[in-house]
């Protein structure tokens, strides 16, 4: 495992590590926590020293369990949360100092942590992040050793852009994908110039970068590649990061093109990883064998110049009209 330093935190980090959104479970089905115990585990024995959770993942199930295995082992790990989700609206309104704090302290008895090491704020309305006020409460949470370091993670790159204008933000998590190359054009730069960490999110685009999936792929009925497909629960570019399903399978066959069908997943974590201001990525995993998968692709020398160009290429004729000014 190799270790890049998350921003002004100065924690090194792995930089393939672990999302926990599906740790546990498919997408719509029940916790098993002994699932997530061995993917846990599995991925701390593989170097992972960074875990991103969330409250709202399996209603606090997964921060307990990810901070169960925690204290469970030698190594230091890094906890990674998110809070924000659970406001009903879902509104800027609902992001206030009584709302937050509330969240954290639940987070707090969730993990029996003394301090969170890194809350995020999770995807909030766009003007949350030009609220100064917002930022305060962060660093008064700071202060009062409830939090270690604070960061957000965001759907759009002018919601990083703003954020990172904020000194106390150590870190932004961001979907950055072969189907999503926008963060890269202004973004990055910025961000590196700000000393802020970027946590790479749904890197393999809900799966669909697997190249697991065809046009007969049928998905569960709790499952959001099913239901949230035009985002009719959340955020569409949370699912097959916004692409849409047949549009993404046409996009996977020329990637496949260039890097075969059988490694398409580890070159796509590998392309990621050709950046070097990206500080992590945070794939899932639903089995043992993902993790091991997923880590095997920095084992992957570093990709050729030609192969980034062509990447450009696939995105700009298949991609890029469909996304790129959307995000």
């Amino acid at each position: 495992m190799n270790y890049r330093v998350l921003g002004k935190t100065n924690w090194e980090i792995s930089e393939i590590s672990l999302g926990t959104w599906q740790v546990g479970g498919k997408w719509g089905s029940d916790f098993d926590h002994s699932g997530a115990e061995k993917i846990l585990h599995s991925a701390i024995d593989q170097g992972v020293n960074f875990i991103d959770t969330a409250d709202v993942y399996s209603a606090g199930l997964s921060e307990a369990t990810v901070a169960k295995v925690i204290r469970e082992r030698s190594e230091e790990v890094y906890l990674a949360t998110k809070a924000g989700r659970r406001l009903n609206p879902h509104n800027a309104e609902g992001y206030n100092k009584e709302n937050l704090t509330s969240f954290v302290e639940d987070s707090l008895k969730n993990t029996g942590m003394e301090a969170l090491d890194l809350l995020q704020l999770h995807c909030p309305p766009s003007t949350v992040y030009r609220k100064v006020e917002m930022y305060e409460i962060l660093d008064d949470l700071k202060k009062e050793g409830k939090i270690r370091e604070y960061g957000v993670s965001v759907e759009k790159v002018s919601e990083a852009m703003e954020a990172i204008q904020h000194p106390g933000v150590a870190s932004v998590q961001i979907i950055f994908n072969l189907f999503r190359l926008k963060p890269a054009e202004q973004f990055f730069q910025e961000a590196k110039k700000n000393n802020v960490g970027i946590i790479a999110r749904v890197p393999l685009a809900s799966g669909l970068l697997t190249g697991k999936f065809d046009e007969n792929t049928t998905f569960e009925k709790g499952d959001h590649r099913n239901f949230n497909r035009n985002g009719e629960a959340f955020d569409k570019g949370e699912t097959f990061s916004g692409l849409g399903f047949e549009k993404g399978l046409a996009a996977v066959k020329e990637y496949k093109r260039l890097f075969g069908e059988k490694f398409l997943t580890k070159y796509a974590l590998r392309w990621i990883l050709m950046h070097p201001e990206v500080s992590t990525i945070i794939p899932g995993a639903s089995k043992e064998e993902h993790v091991i998968s997923n880590i095997e692709a920095g084992e992957i020398p570093p990709l050729p110049e030609m192969a980034m160009q062509d990447v450009l290429e696939v995105y700009n004729a298949n991609i890029k009209p469909h996304v790129h000014h959307l995000w």
